[in-house]
C-alpha cells in the first residue's frame, strides 16, 4: 500500500487543498460517456422486456393452436358419427348442416377465447418508458 498524503481542506470553497480538479471538457467527456452507457443499458432493458412480452404471446398462440388442432380431430370424428345418426332421421343434407353449424359456433368461441387473450397483453415496455422518462428529466437538471 502506497503511502498518500493527507488531504487538507481550504476553508473558502471546501475543496481538498492539493486535490486535482478536473477540466470541463474532461467532465462533459464523462457526461457523454455515462450518458452513452445509459443509453446502451436502456436498450438492453428494452430488449429483455419485449422478449418477456413475445413469451406471453406465444404462450397465447400454442393455447389457441392447440385448441383448434383438438377442435379439428373431434369435429371430424364426431361428425361422421352425427351425420350417419341425423340422417335416419332426416335427410343426409339437413344432417351435414345441422352438424357444420354446432363446428362453426364451437370454432367461433376458440377464436374468441384466443383474441381476448391477445387483447390483455400490453406490449407496451412500460419501465423502459418510465425510465427513459426518468433520464430525460435528468438530463435537463444537469444541463
Amino acid at each position: 500500500m502506497a503511502f498518500r498524503e493527507p488531504l487538507y481542506w481550504n476553508t473558502e470553497g471546501m475543496t481538498p487543498v492539493g486535490a486535482r480538479r478536473e477540466s470541463l471538457g474532461e467532465l462533459i467527456g464523462d457526461l457523454a460517456s455515462n450518458t452513452a452507457n445509459l443509453v446502451r443499458d436502456e436498450v438492453a432493458l428494452v430488449r429483455q422486456e419485449l422478449q418477456q412480452k413475445v413469451k406471453t404471446v406465444q404462450a397465447a398462440l400454442v393455447v389457441i393452436a392447440a385448441g383448434a388442432f383438438i377442435a379439428l380431430i373431434a369435429a371430424m370424428a364426431l361428425c361422421a358419427a352425427v351425420i350417419m345418426v341425423l340422417s335416419k332421421f332426416i335427410g343426409v343434407w339437413q344432417s351435414t348442416l345441422i352438424v357444420g353449424l354446432a363446428l362453426a359456433m364451437a370454432a367461433g368461441a376458440f377464436i374468441s377465447i384466443g383474441i381476448s387473450r391477445f387483447k390483455r397483453t400490453n406490449l407496451k415496455p412500460e419501465q423502459t418508458l418510465e425510465t427513459l422518462e426518468e433520464n430525460k428529466e435528468w438530463l435537463k437538471e444537469i444541463t
